[in-house]
């Protein structure tokens, strides 16, 4: 008996590999796919401007990357004895101004050179409702919102926002206008689009599934038109495939990890390149036995334990070397 829906997923013609650049954008479910790959020892960078969870907030990011955006002093503001940047998570927040400003200047940076060269772009998008500040924001508050727009809300007065719920048509353009400018900027990079399967309770769940499925349509109609743009059914592995509240969090709303690694599972079997899987296989050997904790590390047990995988990381290293296992290499030394 087949207790699952099944699902066709297509297989990459030119899959990832492992001397690919990846950048991933999105929302905290693109850290969890990026993660596995930073993990694994692909060369990856992630969110540079933070968890981002609309496309306003992804486009507008991404269009800064390419034009290399170097933020000024006067586009961020003080509140609760930090300054703060509307289009930045808070973990660019800083007590100092120019501490903060470094920070931000330095992702952008260095965002704008790997982007330069990226094989890989994948964005995760989580919701289509956007945040736009009101009126009733005093002036030193509103500074450097892009079109009245924010991508993270800092915890701020609920008074201070209006909640927009993007149309097909508006989110459309917008990634539209923004990939044109991406495939200017660089030409050879390929773009994998997917939808969280985190569910936006705090907009209900009518509402989540509006923004849900417009996302879905408009990724759907970017895919058809470009020939370099691809869709991995996060969302539907978990919502229509796992189909299970035992498969999320004791918050009902995000995917646990059992559910996440059967995502990511899938993603690796389907968009990741068949040596890149076998190569990925032997190096979480290396990753697990780097976690294990022993109860006794004197004991001439573990320093042959170490240095079975010491000699299995250099010889990797040696084989690939593309790879980067010097904290590996490093650990087992000890």
């Amino acid at each position: 008996m087949d207790l699952t829906i099944p699902i066709q997923i297509s297989t990459l013609s030119n899959p990832i590999n492992y001397q690919d650049n990846i950048l991933l954008m999105g929302s905290c479910f693109t850290e969890h796919i990026g993660d596995k790959l930073d993990e694994l020892k692909f060369s990856v960078l992630q969110n540079p401007n933070g968890i981002l969870f609309d496309p306003a907030s992804v486009v507008s990011s991404l269009v800064s990357y390419i034009q290399n955006k170097q933020y000024q002093t006067e586009e961020l503001f003080y509140y609760n004895e930090v300054w703060q940047s509307w289009q930045h998570h808070s973990r660019f927040s800083k007590t100092d101004l120019q501490e903060c400003l470094r920070g931000i200047n330095e992702s952008q940076q260095e965002a704008h050179n790997f982007l330069k060269t990226a094989n890989w772009l994948i964005i995760t998008l989580g919701t289509s409702f956007s945040y736009r500040l009101t009126e009733q924001v005093p002036a030193p508050f509103r500074r450097g919102a892009v079109r009245g727009g924010v991508a993270n809300n800092h915890r701020m007065p609920a008074g201070w926002f209006n909640k927009h719920m993007l149309t097909i048509e508006e989110t459309t353009t917008m990634l539209d206008n923004c990939l044109h400018q991406l495939f200017q900027f660089n030409p050879n990079i390929k773009v994998i689009f997917t939808v969280s399967p985190v569910r936006h309770i705090r907009d209900g769940v009518i509402d989540n599934n509006r923004s849900k499925a417009r996302l879905i349509e408009v990724v759907h109609h970017l895919v058809n038109k470009f020939d370099k743009l691809y869709y991995f059914p996060a969302y539907e592995l978990v919502i229509d495939v796992l189909r299970d509240y035992r498969f999320y969090d004791i918050d009902m709303v995000h995917p646990n990890y059992q559910a996440t690694s059967f995502v990511l599972d899938k993603f690796m079997r389907h968009f990741v390149d068949e040596k890149a899987q076998q190569l990925a296989e032997e190096i979480k050997k290396i990753v697990i036995a780097r976690k294990h904790k022993p109860f006794q590390p004197s004991t001439e047990a573990h320093k042959k334990f170490l240095k079975a995988h010491l000699e299995k990381a250099q010889e990797l290293q040696k084989k690939y070397p593309f790879l980067n296992l010097d904290e590996d290499i490093r650990y087992f030394l000890q």
